[in-house]
């Protein structure tokens, strides 16, 4: 038989596991919810010190009783906060736990407390540099103020009222007091189940093992396994029959595995372009590198801004991957400067420093006496389209097209950045009259291709001068995943397009 031990997120208590529990029950699992202190357990005492410590306690008492009363296997369920204190017990219970399970999680690391994994980034740095200690506590979330914590998609009106009316004070000693791990449980098997309206799926993530990602690489272990639910950051509440039958498959070992870095040569990222376009003169300056024409010039000019975060660490670097040399050297061809350059997007709230670093190389390329300064394309790729937000919101005369490849437009849930700057959909309504050229990947990441949609609602709401190029079986990064002939002529339509603006 197996064990189900599960323990809720922040503000929540084991009420939130009632119809997963039952669905599980009813497959003949045995299911045991962990009431922390202070969040539907025990009220802490009027001078206790209510830490992530006290929460471990909690989860061991429970893991410590299943091992003695039911003998099955132990699969450890850690949803958001609750993977602290159920890592800090499994790491001392290695050899009771079958089975730790991320839901919507992130990846505790010793040392580090809870706090470093809230979404909500201003929180995060208002309880960082607070200086008060650990006593008191979070008052728990209003109801129009969950997204902060995760999103709510998926959520009946019914379940929002109750999770607001069930919801408690978080002590903050859990969220500040830094986990201790011994390294035993990294020998405990692991799943993560990823909610794909709140933040990346399966794909994203293995594309950020693929440009090594010193910190995910782990995840790449055959011991470790992925599901996906297309829902918000509460599972249990919108889809409690689907997650139930997730764990179980988790507790089965099944789930799909991600491939090491280094075991598919080359990466994807790092494969050829699918156009075979020659070699053009390229001169390094800096961050910058500049792709010329043939002749003297003036020639308009198009930037390409990649995506990301990419880790420091990364080889090559970005402005010599595949994509955007061969962009470069497509566009060289044709008659206009190509420029790429390497920016510091290195994580989810490095957006303001990349910005900077755009801006700095876009001045440098219009400085060449060799680019007509008032014809210039910016064009941006993936994790790159948030930068896109500062040229929509006050697009300048010289701007004359910005294109965007299978674009990221909306800050994802997960992402926790609270900096409005950043946010594409919301800026498409100043862009007046820049022309937009958007290339569409057809079998796009869900939570991507979503962000995608709302950003050309908001545009056609206001009027925006957007074209789509669609790529109806192409996936995220296409130009590199296999060359075919729809992908050749989107690409090809793509360059035409921004092209004609900047010589219209």
């Amino acid at each position: 038989m197996t064990v189900f031990i599960l323990v809720a997120g922040a503000f929540t208590g084991p009420y939130v596991w009632r119809d997963t529990a039952a669905r599980l029950t009813a497959e003949g699992a045995e299911v045991r919810t962990v009431a922390l202190t202070g969040l539907g357990g025990r009220p802490a005492g009027p001078d206790e010190a209510v830490d992530l410590e006290t929460h471990i306690a909690d989860v061991l008492a429970v893991i410590d009783s299943a091992a003695v009363e039911s003998g099955g296997d132990i699969v450890l369920v850690g949803h958001d906060y609750g993977i602290h204190p159920a890592l800090g017990a499994a790491d001392r219970r290695a050899r009771s736990v079958a089975r730790v399970v991320h839901l919507d999680s992130g990846m505790p690391q010793d040392g580090v407390p809870a706090l470093a994994a809230v979404p909500d980034q201003r929180l995060r740095e208002e309880l960082a540099e607070s200086g008060g200690g650990q006593a008191g506590e979070l008052p728990p979330p209003a109801r129009d103020a969950w997204p902060r914590w995760g999103s709510t998609t998926g959520l009946s009106e019914a379940a929002l009222d109750g999770l607001t009316a069930l919801a408690a004070p978080q002590p903050l000693g859990t969220l500040l007091q830094p986990l201790r791990l011994t390294g035993a449980v990294a020998a405990v098997p692991v799943t993560g189940v990823l909610c794909t309206g709140n933040g990346p799926g399966i794909e994203l993530v293995q594309l950020m093992v693929d440009l090594g990602e010193p910190a995910i690489q782990a995840l790449a272990d055959p011991r470790v396994t992925f599901f996906e639910l297309p829902t918000g950051h509460w599972p249990m509440l919108s889809c409690p029959a689907e997650l139930a039958e997730v764990l179980t498959e988790a507790a089965a070992g099944r789930g799909h595995r991600l491939t090491a870095a280094g075991t598919a040569e080359p990466p994807p990222h790092l494969r050829p372009f699918l156009l075979d376009v020659p070699e053009r003169p390229r001169e390094r300056t800096g961050n910058t590198d500049l792709y010329l024409p043939e002749g003297p010039g003036p020639h308009p000019a198009v930037v390409f801004v990649h995506g990301g975060p990419v880790p420091a660490e990364a080889r090559p670097t970005p402005r010599d991957w595949p994509t955007l040399t061969g962009y470069a050297r497509y566009v060289a061809g044709h008659g206009a400067v190509a420029a790429t350059l390497d920016h510091r997007l290195h994580a989810f709230t490095d957006y303001e420093r990349a910005a900077e670093d755009v801006a700095a190389a876009v001045e440098q390329v219009r400085a060449d006496p060799r680019v007509d300064a008032d014809r210039i394309a910016l064009w941006f790729f993936s994790g790159g389209g948030p930068l896109t937000a500062d040229w929509l919101a006050a697009p300048p005369a010289w701007l004359r097209c910005l294109a965007a490849n299978y674009p990221i437009l909306a800050p994802l849930p997960s992402w926790g950045v609270a900096d409005a700057r950043f946010h594409p959909v919301r800026a498409v309504a100043r862009a007046g009259k820049l022309p937009i050229v958007l290339v569409r990947a057809g079998r796009e990441m869900a939570e991507i291709a979503a962000t995608v949609e709302e950003f050309l609602t908001a545009a056609e709401r206001c009027g925006a001068d957007v074209e789509v190029i669609d790529v109806p079986e192409g996936r995220h990064g296409f130009e590199t995943l296999g060359p075919t002939d729809e992908a050749r002529d989107a690409v090809r339509r793509a360059v035409e397009a921004v092209l004609a603006r900047l010589t219209a």
